[in-house]
């Protein structure tokens, strides 16, 4: 394997509106961002991306951009971004924004233009359709809910969008578009990025006849994702993006690409791949149907997450490198989530977690606040919610039959807005991240769950993030934490996920027990040296190693001295 340098990162994901308000207009921007780079720093983190900051009407939190190149003013100015890259640089962080060029916003002048004008050189930038005797072209229902057209006002045509009715899809089969956002997206590596996270990339080839698919709602409609996500002839509008711009660069792109094929990804993230490296979603949504039904709840066991990760895992290291994550902006707390009893979300279940994703092979990405253990909130009314999906889901589940109740309940699990609370820095009121009011409500537990705290405590799951990055970037295996091999483990178990990474003769042996009850493995502990422990008491040496309640350990294989 040739090594990269993205390979060695370690990278933090910031919502920028929710991270810290420097100006207290209940807000987080760039400055706040730049204020907390110290503490970034001192994690050990080498590189952050940061969630759209782009000027957007924020119908979906700036993923509707009006103008690639301003900045959305609740945010600060360009001079602040740039202090921002530079400061980021001198302690050693690089810099990685969201790249969005599936759709832009409604406000765009581009999307102004042609409403404005009948003879807009624009109309071809997007998808514009006909309707079908004053219905919409075709029964596809977009990410969001609802149809995936959108009359334009005082004409027969629709526009497609395949999130919300604010984000227009650009026209990829356009080669003006193209080249328009490929000069943008020079004019951003040119300022000094060290890359991009691609948004929604999967999305900008359509199935190009538009046919109805088969309804499977209430609403007579079929999810737009069958035939506007990952079709055939996406692979020269994706190897056209990396010869014209990624390969000009020594950047770093990471792919939103849902809807892959396992298959597929030798050429998502192969040696002449499109990208560096894409997330696999399949097991972050192992507890709902599809990550657009949430109302489709599945019962899952620690057996089917470890399946999903392992599979990914093989499926990665067969065609190139992953980016591992356990949250994001898009997903809930993966405490909540993942450990399923609340009396076990705990210091000891929140640093196994942390651990055993941290640890697997490909770049490990930590979304704010994961690091000191937030948590899901509960909302109590549907009034409470900002996130424009979770709005939809809570109307669609009820259509679907579900009372208000079971709906509410529904999106407190899934909602987006979970993970998009603002941070926690102290127990001071709206959690050290404002002095007014926040633009979203708080999870009420800051007073119990902040950096602060943790910052004076030597055991806490903050510090202990802290030693976990140490042991990957600078530890004794380091090298084999981060280029070796995986190897899966004790498959069958049905509560200890277990793994092996090796690296020029190197092993070291992780083991991670999902469950509240101590569990006994078969190992020689005197062929091993402790690496990694979330417990502070010693490891007894004998042949059977007891795992206690949520303990992640993770062992050095000392070398093999031959005799002659």
């Amino acid at each position: 394997m040739q090594k990269k340098w993205w390979q060695k990162e370690v990278i933090y994901q910031i919502y920028p509106k929710s991270f810290y308000d420097s100006n207290n207009d209940g807000i987080g921007d760039i400055k706040g961002i730049t204020e907390k780079l110290d503490y970034l720093q001192s994690l050990g983190i080498t590189m952050i991306w940061i969630c759209p900051i782009y000027k957007s009407p924020m119908a979906d939190n700036g993923y509707d951009i009006s103008d690639y190149y301003q900045l959305n003013p609740e945010f600060g100015e360009m001079k602040d971004l740039d202090e921002l890259i530079e400061k980021a640089k001198e302690k050693g962080i690089k810099t990685v924004l969201d790249l969005v060029i599936n759709h832009t916003s409604d406000e765009h002048p581009w999307f102004q233009d042609l409403l404005q004008n009948p003879d807009s050189k624009y109309k071809d930038y997007y998808i514009l359709k006909p309707g079908k005797n004053g219905q919409p072209p075709n029964n596809w229902r977009s990410v969001f809910g609802g149809s995936v057209w959108e009359p334009l006002p005082n004409t027969d045509q629709y526009y497609f969008h395949s999130f919300a009715v604010k984000q227009p899809d650009l026209n990829w089969e356009n080669k003006q578009v193209r080249d328009e956002l490929y000069k943008m997206v020079i004019y951003w590596l040119e300022k000094g990025l060290a890359g991009f996270r691609v948004d929604a990339i999967t999305f900008i080839k359509k199935d190009q006849a538009y046919e109805d698919l088969p309804p499977d709602g209430v609403d007579g409609l079929g999810k737009c994702t069958i035939k506007a996500r990952n079709q055939v002839g996406i692979a020269d509008f994706l190897h056209e993006l990396q010869e014209e711009v990624f390969s000009k660069y020594d950047c770093v792109t990471i792919g939103e690409a849902p809807g892959v094929p396992y298959e597929q990804y030798g050429d998502f993230i192969g040696e002449n791949g499109y990208f560096s490296m894409i997330f696999d979603f399949r097991y972050a949504d192992l507890d709902v149907a599809s990550g657009s039904e949430w109302f489709k709840r599945v019962d899952w066991n620690v057996l089917d997450l470890k399946n999903l990760i392992f599979t990914s895992q093989m499926e990665i290291q067969k065609a190139g490198w992953g980016a591992n994550f356990l949250e994001n902006h898009d997903q809930n707390r993966s405490i909540s989530k993942y450990i399923k009893e609340e009396e076990n979300r705990n210091f000891y279940s929140a640093t196994m977690l942390g651990a055993m994703f941290f640890f697997l092979r490909g770049t490990p990405f930590i979304y704010q606040g994961q690091e000191i253990g937030m948590t899901n909130f509960t909302r109590k009314s549907i009034e409470e919610f900002d996130d424009i999906s979770s709005i939809d889901q809570y109307y669609r589940s009820m259509n679907e039959g579900f009372t208000a109740e079971e709906a509410l309940h529904f999106i407190n699990l899934r909602s987006r807005d979970n993970s998009r609370t603002p941070f926690h820095w102290n127990e001071n009121e709206y959690g050290g991240f404002s002095k007014a009011k926040p633009w979203l409500g708080m999870n009420e537990n800051y007073n119990s769950i902040n950096v602060e705290q943790q910052e004076k405590d030597p055991d806490s799951i903050l510090n202990f993030y802290r030693k976990m990055i140490q042991t990957r970037q600078s530890g004794e295996a380091s090298e084999c934490l981060i280029y070796g091999d995986i190897e899966p483990i004790l498959t069958e178990h049905p509560v200890i996920m277990a793994y092996k990474r090796k690296w020029n003769g190197k092993k070291v042996v992780c083991y991670f027990n999902f469950s509240a009850e101590n569990q006994h493995v078969e190992i020689d502990q005197n062929h091993y040296t402790v690496l990694l422990n979330n417990y502070k008491e010693e490891i007894p040496s004998n042949q059977e190693m007891v795992l206690k309640p949520y303990q992640a350990l993770i062992l050095l294989q000392k070398e093999e001295r031959h005799h002659g």
